[in-house]
């Protein structure tokens, strides 16, 4: 009886820890959602006043008709979606390439492209600065999309897809007629759409979310992305605008990435699980 008592603790003690953990977590996304929706000079008295009525949209109308945050959004917008497409093409034709193909130094060259997950990005950031500066790309599109092309771990991630795949499709389709381009484009690209996804979220999100290189290469405000837009406006908001539209920026800012997390959420959660199909 008291091993059946026990067993049924259990259960309800981890369930309180998941309601704690998620509350502890929840809390400040509520809080800050909560603030956007009040006044500032209300919030410049008291910020405790973000817990009672009257509630405003007016820092929203704000962003959309007086603000930079639309055009850093679609900064934004382009970079990660430039990037993430990029990086799927080159990293499904590398993959394919060191999974499938027979060239001189493979191996050697596989080590090599691996060998990028161990040099931090700080290391390469002046070499880097100087290499577009002398193009004159600062401040421009391909600035800021071009360097999230370095991929590795998109390379390995689809090379070890392609090497799960039998290589009797290949053969199959070779003898049918069909030449490397057609096997690669009609048969295996379509296999590794699970992989893509999974690859495709994680890039997005990490060009979404990346503060590092648009601070060094974009230094003029129409080509800030959101993550350097809003910290130039979260340096000075007690002097500028106030709490209140600061929040109201963050929130807006985050709602692509919930989108994103909504349509994908089985690949994230496949793949922080290491579940991710083969």
């Amino acid at each position: 009886m008291t091993t059946a008592a026990h067993n049924n603790r259990l259960p309800l003690t981890a369930l309180f820890g998941v309601l704690l953990g998620a509350a502890i977590m929840v809390a400040p996304l509520v809080w800050t959602l909560l603030l956007s929706l009040k006044s500032n000079s209300e919030l410049m008295r008291d910020s405790s006043a973000a817990f009672s009525a009257p509630y405003t949209l007016e820092n929203y109308r704000a962003i959309l008709v007086g603000s930079d945050v639309p055009r850093w959004l679609l900064n934004s917008i382009i970079v990660s979606l430039g990037t993430t497409a990029a990086v799927l093409m080159l990293c499904s034709l590398a993959g394919y390439g060191f999974a499938r193909l027979d060239f001189p130094f493979r191996r050697t060259l596989f080590v090599f492209v691996l060998l990028g997950l161990a040099i931090p990005e700080q290391a390469v950031i002046l070499p880097r600065h100087q290499l577009f500066a002398t193009l004159g790309w600062h401040n421009s599109y391909p600035g800021l999309i071009l360097p999230g092309l370095a991929a590795p771990f998109g390379v390995f991630f689809m090379t070890q897809y392609f090497r799960a795949i039998p290589k009797d499709l290949d053969e199959a389709a070779m003898l049918d007629g069909a030449s490397r381009l057609d096997v690669f484009w009609r048969i295996l690209l379509p296999l590794t759409l699970p992989a893509q996804a999974t690859l495709g979220v994680f890039t997005f999100l990490g060009s979404w979310n990346d503060y590092w290189w648009p601070l060094i290469s974009a230094t003029t405000s129409d080509k800030y992305t959101l993550t350097v837009g809003l910290a130039a406006a979260q340096m000075n908001y007690a002097q500028t605008s106030g709490l209140g539209f600061l929040m109201a920026q963050a929130v807006f800012a985050s709602i692509p990435i919930l989108i994103v997390y909504i349509i994908f959420q089985k690949q994230i959660v496949q793949a922080m699980a290491g579940a991710a199909v083969r």
